[in-house]
Order: structure tokens, then sequence, then C-alpha cells
């Protein structure tokens, strides 16, 4: 074979190798996905402790797969916008090992994490109001707006 035939092939190898690297996402960051219901609490003879938030349903957090979270916020998208280091009204640190979760209720305790600051409980939301939940789980990173939906009758 020839110079001019290796010289093609060489660049046929690089150029299919280069459309790989564009057309797959081996290289991109996973993201994680977050949603929110909100539903009527049911009435239940064993419930979890959760803050009094009798002027909204509760609402339910939910990721696409289980992760093991090292930090959670709820904060105020108006504080957030009037102040970037805005104080969260609910906030879970991890310093070690979290259990993996796939979802989870506002308020509600998660394994392996604990208050920011030791005896701070979730201040109760308000319906109407637009909340960001900010997440953290090793190197991702996930934000998500929400606005708690009055009591249902």
């Amino acid at each position: 074979m020839t110079k001019k035939i290796w010289l093609m092939i060489a660049l046929a190898v690089v150029l299919g190798g280069f459309s790989l690297y564009l057309n797959k996402d081996w290289f991109a960051k996973e993201n994680i996905q977050i949603y929110h219901r909100s539903r009527p609490a049911r009435i239940a003879f064993f419930r979890r402790k959760s803050p009094d938030n009798s002027t909204i349903d509760p609402i339910h957090f939910g990721f696409n797969r289980e992760l093991k979270l090292t930090s959670l916020k709820v904060v105020p998208v108006s504080a957030i916008e009037t102040n970037k280091f805005a104080t969260p009204i609910w906030c879970l640190i991890s310093d070690s090992n979290s259990v993996p979760i796939k979802d989870f209720n506002y308020g509600m305790p998660i394994g392996g994490m604990h208050a920011a600051r030791k005896g701070v409980q979730p201040d109760p939301l308000e319906p109407g109001v637009k909340y960001r939940l900010c997440v953290e789980a090793l190197s991702f990173k996930g934000e998500h707006d929400f606005v708690p939906d009055p009591v249902t009758p």
C-alpha cells in the first residue's frame, strides 16, 4: 500500500473517533432530575414526625435514581434574588455517609444526614410562595423550583 492510502485510513480513523466523541455523551456530566408533587394529607395511624404545615398539602420530592445526598437546602426564591447567600428554611448536611434515597417529604429526617445547625427544625412553607430545592450528591448538583399548594379540603 502506498503512503496516500495509509494517510487516508489514518484520517478516516481520526475523523471517526472525533465523530464518536461529539455524538456520544460519554464525557458529559449526568444530570439529576428532580420532581415534586403535592397531595392532600392522609389520615394515618402512625405518622412520621414532620413540621406543622397545616396551610399547605404535604410536598413529596423525588429523583430519577437513588442518590447519596451530601447537602439539601430549601430557600425562598425571593430571598435568593435579593441576597446571594440567603438563609435556607430547611438545611440538611451529611458529614460522612448518607443513606441512598430516591424520594422524601419536606421536613422528614433522612438517614445519615443532620441539620446544619443543631436543634433547628424546618420552617413551615407558605402557600403560593416560590421556593428552590438545592441538592448535592458527590459531584452532582441540582435545583428545582416549586410552589406549595394550599390545603385541599
